[in-house]
């Protein structure tokens, strides 16, 4: 864990005593408004506290974005991306390598910040960070991608498809990788031609900050990158504005559904990832130096406040002995140590409910991380330690609903055909694992799990770039992934050329 002089802006050490700030955090405003045409706005309207989960203190204020803010920014993307779309992408491509390494130079300033904003411990926002910086090397690589074709389909005839990009283009992320999640989308969509306009979480925008600051030093051209704080009503602004072509979504299921049944009908592209209830199928074989620990890092990595965690173990015939290890690893998780914070009290205050929810329906709690003790520093904080229910029905909210916590559910299942029936029956289809060490039954969960990504003795199978990351049915509102080739496809269109020099002889019908 960091000194604690990091995660509050105003934190007293003993005594009372104000410590100062790192510079480099200091420097930061506390009072965010817009990224617009490379400048920040000033601070007026509407405001909105940010919180810090660690301890409850609010650590800054973001101003919500207006009307006029958001066709401002709306304003400087087309005008910037009249002469960026027609840039060759060897050229786009070099201020993303300025890009990628200025945000590995500032890697630990802008972890520390996500962990202050976020809660979460300083190693996972490090890992989100460059989870991101991936996306951002994969974009580089698309100048050396043959992103065209062509073809002589007759006699002198020739058909050519060129990817061109769709003009202004948009992102609203999630507070749970402040980072990761919009260069999920910016490198690919600003690498391919487009502008784009960004609207961070409004419980973790500080992040926003240094994103925007590093893509100025990186070079990139004004008015391409904007970004917009603000709430809800900022996102549902965006999602109807004529002139956006293309917008994509991280968040909760209900709020993707939503936004990709209004932004479609507006015409424009929209790609909305929802929640998840990820499933694991531990089988009796399963290799026993390993799965504890992986098991437990899936469902309380980010304290569970990821579409990727575990929360539904289905433990298939004589599993006790590793669900007693599981739980001994699980015990060894605590909070403001090696474990996260919740990111809100409402948020807390929902999991305890839950948790006590399912023991009324017949849950046992064989571990209660509910009221943690925590170091001084962290009092105000919001806090749940690892919770395991065991014999938890399949037709429970435990089983069925997206807690988002570090809360794991086991459903005892007498063999795999029964585990995958309980599977298949989840609306959601973002992820499932599998942990054993006979590859028969691995490759029969893989063929057999309703899910987009598939683990095999992995806790967290989020693919590598280039592979892309998506899910299926409730998980994902539209078509294809959000990185990867997908990714391209989505912030890019296909101009489709055929022509013909000279006449040809013999003439057939396409000439």
């Amino acid at each position: 864990m960091i000194d604690p002089m990091f995660f509050s802006f105003s934190y007293k050490r003993d005594g009372g005593k104000k410590k100062k700030m790192p510079k480099s955090l200091l420097n930061m405003p506390r009072k965010l408004s817009h990224f617009i045409n490379n400048q920040w706005t000033p601070f007026q309207g509407e405001s909105i506290d940010i919180q810090s989960p660690l301890n409850g203190q609010v650590i800054g204020t973001i101003s919500k974005s207006s009307t006029f803010d958001i066709q401002s920014a709306i304003h400087a993307a087309e005008k910037a991306n009249q002469e960026w779309k027609k840039t060759p992408i060897k050229e786009r491509s070099r201020i993303f390598f300025n890009l990628r390494n200025i945000l590995l130079e500032k890697k630990e300033l802008i972890s520390q910040c996500i962990h202050i904003e976020s809660g979460k411990t300083l190693d996972e926002a490090k890992a989100g960070l460059l989870k991101g910086i991936e996306v951002i090397e994969f974009a580089l690589s698309l100048q050396n991608i043959d992103l065209g074709g062509k073809k002589e389909v007759s006699r002198g005839v020739f058909c050519e498809y060129r990817r061109e990009p769709l003009g202004i283009t948009a992102g609203i992320t999630p507070f749970n990788f402040p980072a990761m999640v919009p260069l999920w989308m910016i490198p690919i969509a600003l690498v391919t031609g487009n502008a784009f306009i960004w609207k961070p979480s409004e419980k973790t925008p500080l992040t926003s900050y240094f994103i925007a600051e590093s893509f100025k030093e990186a070079g990139l051209p004004a008015g391409l990158f904007n970004v917009l704080q603000g709430d809800a009503q900022t996102a549902k602004d965006l999602v109807n504005h004529p002139q956006i072509a293309a917008l994509g979504f991280v968040g909760s299921t209900p709020v993707a559904q939503s936004i990709y049944k209004e932004g479609a009908a507006t015409g424009k592209r929209i790609l909305a990832m929802g929640g998840a209830k990820n499933h694991i199928f531990l089988l009796p074989d399963a290799p026993p130096e390993f799965t504890a620990q992986a098991i437990v890092d899936s469902f309380t990595g980010c304290a569970g406040q990821r579409c990727m965690a575990a929360s539904v173990l289905l433990a298939i015939g004589e599993t006790q002995k590793m669900i007693d290890s599981i739980l001994k690893v699980a015990s060894q998780k605590q909070a403001g140590k090696n474990l996260g914070a919740i990111i809100s009290k409402e948020s807390l205050d929902r999991l305890h409910k839950a948790i006590e929810t399912a023991s009324e329906h017949g849950a046992q709690i064989i571990l209660d991380g509910r009221n943690p003790s925590v170091d001084s520093q962290f009092q105000g904080g919001f806090w749940l330690n690892p919770t395991i229910l065991d014999h938890v029905s399949p037709q429970s909210e435990a089983a069925q609903k997206e807690l988002f916590g570090p809360v794991l559910s086991i459903i005892r299942c007498k063999d795999i055909e029964e585990a995958l029936e309980i599977e298949n029956k989840n609306p959601f289809g973002n992820a499932a694992s599998v942990f054993t060490q006979k590859g028969a039954l691995a490759e029969f969960v893989a063929q057999n799990a309703n899910a987009g990504m598939i683990g095999i003795n992995i806790g967290v199978p989020v693919p590598r770039e280039p592979f892309s990351f998506g899910g299926f049915y409730a998980s994902r509102f539209g078509q294809g992934d959000i990185t990867g080739m997908d990714g391209v496809r989505f912030w890019t269109q296909t101009k489709k050329i055929t022509s013909k020099w000279g006449s040809q002889s013999p003439i057939n019908w396409m000439s």
